[in-house]
């Protein structure tokens, strides 16, 4: 009774604002379930889209906005408690009050009310799917706010939060590094054989959840015809490829984001020195629900507003946060804006909005122009200041007011070389030596990555063999598996390993050989693969001990061969075990041997599964494939397990087989072949 007259409610509301007509809206499924969505104006692809990504995996769309909305906690509990404070700390709703209705384009507000209608529809019909009562209908703020979490999120405010929380403001965030953050590369007809423009598209994530990828094609009458994926909630494309143009993200790592100290005074609680005088904190309470032995108990967490930011305090004293994404709403109509641009000129004068707060991106089109950039919301800083750690919150000096402008960035078009690439690596080797930006011409408070990593000393080889590639050797690229030698992981030196005696060490004697002789391939059939991913996990414990540089001793890594022998004797009674024994891509009842090992160009990073076996949660998810030709692009994907989170559905994980043997699914944006091969045919109602 109560789900009947909840679903009269929503229904009630939705009719009384609803403008889209769903018997305008296609929902064309392939063959693989992806959905192709086709009608006359964005808005009505928006609901199109929230309907049928509702019907793959409301869920997490569900999830993802009770993030956002300090909301999380009534869904799974106490571990949602993180997040439910973050979204109110960053003061997402007061952001969206004050710059929603004059920031947004009008033509933005329409696609976001399109998707929002479409998600209340669902909802509305399906109430057995509800997870927290009384959270639908939602609002555009309630979807805006979530945005601003991810964005918040991924400027690395919410590791600083935790660092202020845990009174531990030197924590080392690299302990736990897992493969995130994708490879791109493109090459231009100074590269390819054919003369064509090719862009990988090969993205690093999580295969499940808020941060996971959903594919899609969204094509309407007023210039949309883009495929690509996106993440719960969007409501339109982040990456992908239009008729005209195509762009891959991979996360980058300036500093966007900075901690002010606050100088408090020395007897007037809340006040603040801020120059010769003094201001006053604002105080602010957080509203938590945690639950203790099942009950739900309300509690209120203060934190504060000062003129630099968001402020906690702990043992030490208060600390403000500062990151651009705090000022910023308009990311998804940036990302809208992108899906439209129909050359590399719209494309960049869209990257002069300014909205997105990071992520590099490599970017191809049919013009063969293809271009790098370092991407993001820099702060402008004051000279003098340690901006890597704490800096002092006492003077305006410190306060930044402006960022880098898009052209200020590090950045490669249409080098000489014919290609560019990046692995999260420095923006300063993107390319050939003669077309890399110079580091030198960039303030080093801006926070640059200088380092490579396996991935991109991989890739900066392997593109470097060919004086020209065709489309062949550029799959070839896309799907190598192998380490370079020496290793190249950014965060640790293991490279004591080729040094080892084996004859030193009877007792491990034949996994040192056998590290030694392998061939570093990260292949499903490697003895030496699996030796290195039991080793890798095993060297964990050590990490924290080890100070900076964080090269691992001889004795340090002979002590971890030797828990690495105990465990595959533990568990597998041998040390002859391959790769895909170990580890394995697994959805339902489906269980396959898969490649992969963290930092190698198709990373994987694996957890506990059972019997001592792992199963890979994150690296390598959706992968697109683009080829520019004189006929339009020519576009391939796979996605890790398939176009619906339903085990019922057939779309559960019937990309899997593809998947693990480093193969594709042909794709097409064209409307006639789309509507003769689909697989099924209907509106969102």
């Amino acid at each position: 009774m109560k789900h009947h007259f909840l679903t009269i409610f929503i229904l009630l509301i939705d009719i009384a604002f609803s403008q889209i007509d769903p018997t305008n809206i296609d929902i064309v499924r392939d063959s693989y379930g992806v959905p192709h969505i086709f009608a006359p104006t964005d808005a009505e692809v928006a609901y199109g889209l929230a309907w049928a990504h509702a019907e793959d995996d409301f869920k997490t769309i569900q999830q993802s906005y009770l993030a956002g909305n300090n909301q999380l906690s009534k869904s799974i509990g106490n571990a949602g408690l993180g997040a439910d404070f973050i979204a109110q700390f960053i003061g997402s709703e007061t952001l969206y009050n004050e710059r929603y209705e004059n920031e947004i384009g009008s033509a933005y507000k329409k696609v976001i009310e399109g998707y929002k209608q479409g998600i209340n529809r669902y909802a509305a019909t399906h109430p057995e799917e509800l997870l927290v009562e009384g959270f639908f209908p939602i609002t555009t703020k309630e979807m805006i706010r979530y945005a601003q979490l991810q964005l918040f999120i991924s400027s690395k405010g919410d590791q600083w939060v935790q660092r202020i929380v845990n009174n531990d403001l030197d924590y080392d965030f690299k302990a736990e590094e897992t493969p995130k953050g994708s490879n791109t590369f493109a090459f231009n007809s100074t590269k390819t054989k054919d003369g064509s423009t090719f862009l990988a598209i090969n993205t690093h994530q999580p295969l499940d959840g808020p941060v996971s990828w959903y594919e899609a094609h969204l094509c309407s009458e007023e210039g949309t015809n883009i495929l690509g994926a996106l993440f719960a909630g969007s409501p339109n494309i982040l990456i992908g490829t239009n008729e005209n143009i195509a762009w891959a993200h991979t996360v980058n790592q300036p500093d966007k984001t900075d901690v002010f100290a606050l100088e408090m005074h020395p007897k007037d609680k809340l006040k603040y020195r801020v120059d010769e005088s003094y201001l006053t904190l604002e105080p602010k309470k957080a509203r938590l629900q945690v639950r203790v032995l099942g009950i739900p108990l309300h509690i209120k967490k203060t934190y504060y507003r000062s003129i630099y930011g968001p402020t906690l305090k702990n043992k030490s004293g208060f600390y403000a946060v500062r990151t651009p994404a705090l000022f910023e709403i308009r990311a998804l109509e940036q990302w809208w804006r992108m899906n439209k641009a129909k050359n590399f000129t719209e494309f960049y004068n869209i990257l002069k909005m300014k909205a997105l707060p990071g992520y590099n991106i490599g970017y191809a089109d049919k013009n063969d122009t293809i271009f790098y950039i370092s991407n993001g919301l820099i702060p402008k800083r004051a000279k003098g200041y340690n901006w890597a750690e704490v800096v002092p919150g006492n003077t305006t000096q410190t306060l930044w007011k402006e960022t880098y402008a898009i052209e200020e960035l590090p950045q490669v078009i249409q080098p000489q070389s014919g290609y560019i690439y990046n692995a999260n690596h420095t923006p300063f080797r993107s390319s050939d030596q003669s077309d890399n930006p110079k580091e030198e011409l960039f303030d080093s408070a801006m926070g640059f990555e200088t380092y490579d990593n396996n991935r991109s000393t991989r890739l900066k080889t392997l593109i470097d063999q060919y004086d020209k590639v065709d489309y062949v050797d550029f799959k070839t690229i896309k799907y190598d598996h192998q380490y370079p030698k020496p290793y190249a992981f950014n965060w640790m030196d293991i490279n004591y390993l080729d040094q080892l005696d084996p004859k030193r060490y009877p007792e491990i004697k034949k996994l040192i050989e056998r590290l030694q002789s392998w061939d570093r391939k990260a292949a499903p059939n490697s003895l030496g693969a699996v030796t290195f991913a039991v080793l890798y996990d095993q060297l964990r414990p050590f990490y924290a001990m080890l100070p900076q540089p964080k090269i691992f001793p001889p004795a340090t890594l002979v002590q971890a061969l030797r828990n690495t022998k105990s465990y595959l004797l533990k568990h597998f009674n041998t040390l002859d075990v391959r790769l895909g024994d170990y580890q394995k891509l697994v959805r339902g009842d489906k269980e396959l041997p898969i490649f992969g090992l963290p930092d190698v160009i198709t990373a994987m990073a694996a957890r506990p599964y059972k019997e001592g076996k792992v199963k890979v949660v994150s690296g390598e998810s959706y992968i697109e494939l683009v080829r520019f030709t004189e006929k339009g692009p020519e576009i391939e994907s796979i996605i890790s397990y398939g176009s619906s989170d339903h085990p019922e559905s057939e779309h559960f994980n019937d990309q899997m087989e593809l998947y693990a043997s480093f193969k594709t699914k042909k794709m097409t944006m064209d409307k006639e072949v789309i509507y003769q091969t689909a697989k099924k045919i209907y509106n969102p109602q």
